[in-house]
């Protein structure tokens, strides 16, 4: 085991200072080494649902925007002591105090599966992993982060006959992919540790759902745009910054090329979808992985359409190397024709709808002297 353990001192080295901005990790249970319980003739079924009987949920990863923003949702529709937020970071007194959280390493199976077992879990929403721009920078934390503990989701999720769903993302295609539009089925060699993780996870949970009857559920998300988080390493967050800076300074720096299009997707409109596939009967799901989108804008248009509302915002191209280099790897347009016909999506916000939402929620005020 000498490579096992030299990686754990490297990963717990690395978790105990920031890395491309990230937050710093305060503590981390590492890899365990519990024995999985799937045997290979196994088969497993997932719990179905009366009206009258919620789901019980975990969320891991659960204190980045999408696990925070998932978690309010599924509290109004099947009650606060049903959803279970988890992470491995200490959360924010709001956080704490919105409903239950616990604390939870996805890299140490054991204490994963005590969870699961006695919050008699039955819904597994598994956000936890590292981004492209981050990943990138330490390779071997992500893989572990990715693979290591999409693993562990995976065998305690078919041990137990869960509803599983994992995100997955843009940065699963590649240079050879189709662009513009990107279908669900084509070619996808990604270049990123973080797209060959999530091509990793599409496969994998396909596999599981065939061979054992997980019910596995993933979305591809476009890049996600939320005001009430800051940017967390990912190659769009340049159109989450913009709004933060626009604000504050009246100048933007952005590390993409002017015309650099990329698919889009108000945060709104991404946990809504992502409601909508969960609850999804499985006879009306005719794949496991669907695109889903709602626009596609590069830089400069998304520039042109806040200085709308801000005419004096300065908006400087200084273009970085390896961020530029992986949007130019991805799609620029998603079809996701599946989604729409098999379970009904429709996005609801458009660029301007964007706009307009972003500069509302970061200054309500001027807002509102400007429509009066």
């Amino acid at each position: 085991m000498p490579v096992v353990r030299t990686l754990t001192r490297t990963v717990k080295q690395v978790l105990r200072s920031p890395v491309c901005g990230c937050q710093t990790v305060n503590s981390v249970r590492f890899i365990g080494f519990s024995p999985r319980q799937v045997t290979s003739d196994a088969s497993f079924h997932s719990v179905s649902f009366s009206e009258a009987d919620h789901p019980r949920v975990l969320i891991t990863g659960g204190l980045g925007q999408l696990g925070v923003g998932l978690a309010k949702l599924l509290r109004k529709r099947f009650g606060k002591s049903n959803v279970i937020l988890s992470d491995i970071r200490k959360p924010p007194d709001n956080v704490f105090h919105s409903g239950p959280f616990i604390y939870s390493d996805i890299l140490d199976y054991k204490n994963l599966r005590e969870i699961v077992v006695n919050n008699r879990i039955t819904w597994l929403i598994h956000y936890s992993a590292l981004l492209s721009a981050v990943g990138e920078a330490n390779v071997p934390l992500a893989r572990a982060v990715n693979i290591t503990g999409l693993h562990n989701i995976l065998d305690i999720a078919a041990e137990h006959g869960l509803r599983l769903f994992v995100p997955s993302t843009i940065g699963a295609f590649g240079p050879t992919s189709p662009r513009n539009p990107t279908p669900d089925l084509c070619i996808q060699r990604p270049r990123t540790i973080y797209g060959v993780s999530k091509v990793h996870a599409e496969l994998m949970g396909e596999y599981y759902h065939y061979r054992y009857g997980l019910d596995f559920r993933c979305l591809r998300y476009p890049g996600i745009i939320s005001a009430d988080s800051q940017p967390g390493g990912g190659t769009t967050d340049y159109a989450v910054q913009i709004f933060h800076d626009a604000m504050k300074t009246g100048r933007f720096v952005c590390n993409l090329k002017p015309d650099t299009r990329l698919p889009m997707m108000y945060i709104d409109d991404c946990l809504r979808a992502t409601m909508e596939v969960l609850e999804a009967p499985a006879e009306s799901l005719t794949m496991r992985t669907y695109n889903i989108n709602a626009m596609s804008f590069s830089p400069e248009e998304l520039a042109q359409e806040v200085r709308k509302h801000l005419p004096e915002l300065e908006v400087v191209y200084n273009m970085d190397a390896i961020r530029q280099a992986i949007a130019d790897s991805w799609p620029m347009n998603f079809d996701d024709s599946n989604a729409r016909n098999d379970w009904g999506w429709k996005h609801e916000y458009d660029l301007p709808e964007l706009v307009t939402a972003m500069l509302g929620y970061l200054n309500p005020e001027r807002l509102a002297a400007q429509a009066s």
